[in-house]
């Protein structure tokens, strides 16, 4: 991983996906079944190595563990709800090469094991049936995650929150705003929010006709 990509991944280790949210909007939010299979999860950072896996079969998720870089996270398009993508030993060797983490449009298996050890993954379930491994497709294309599009390099952010997508073209940009954001909001006190708040509130129901 190139020494700029290290920096940016370590700064968006520090963002919640809230406040990313805020700053990218909702199309690069993954959906509400994208979620992590276990808690309490570690927030993790890391840029996409993106795996295309075909309805059935998890040939190319575990070809991926050996072939993503360290720091990366392994981003899985595949919307089958019917066989397993993955198990206990595809996430510990993903582990033990320095995966931080599966986000995956699909289900994974052994999640005891998978929860012992610590591994991160945000996916829709689980179930005991695997799948085949019949099916090459190519490695690091975009592919479509939990409804957002998820192109090789950009920055994933996931936490118990949800999972956030940045481009990697305005991975500065994005960083630049969310701390913003966190340092404006840190200097606020709630007496001063509640404050704004019910200012901004109340003007938007006179607008709208509300009367008390």
């Amino acid at each position: 991983m190139a020494d700029a990509t290290k920096a940016a991944v370590v700064g968006f280790a520090d963002i919640p996906t809230t406040t990313l949210a805020d700053v990218v909007g909702r199309e690069r939010v993954m959906d509400i079944g994208i979620r992590p299979l276990w808690q309490p999860v570690l927030r993790v950072a890391g840029p996409a190595f993106t795996v295309r896996c075909a309805p059935g079969d998890n040939l190319m998720l575990h070809a991926a563990i050996h072939r993503a870089e360290p720091g990366s996270v392994i981003v899985v398009e595949s919307g089958d709800l019917n066989y397993a993508l993955a198990g206990g030993n595809v996430c510990a060797v993903a582990q033990r090469r320095g995966v931080v983490a599966f986000v995956a449009d699909g289900l994974i298996r052994d999640l005891a094991e998978v929860r012992d050890m610590g591994f991160p993954v945000f996916a829709r379930g689980v179930i005991p049936i695997p799948g085949a491994k019949k099916v090459v497709e190519p490695l690091n294309v975009e592919v479509r995650c939990g409804g957002v599009r998820v192109s090789a390099g950009d920055i994933v952010v996931a936490d118990e929150e949800g999972v956030v997508v940045v481009p990697a073209a305005r991975e500065d940009e994005v960083l630049t705003a969310a701390r913003a954001k966190l340092d404006k909001e840190a200097g606020e006190t709630l007496d001063m929010w509640e404050e704004t708040h019910r200012t901004r509130i109340d003007k938007i129901l006179r607008d709208r006709g509300f009367e008390d």
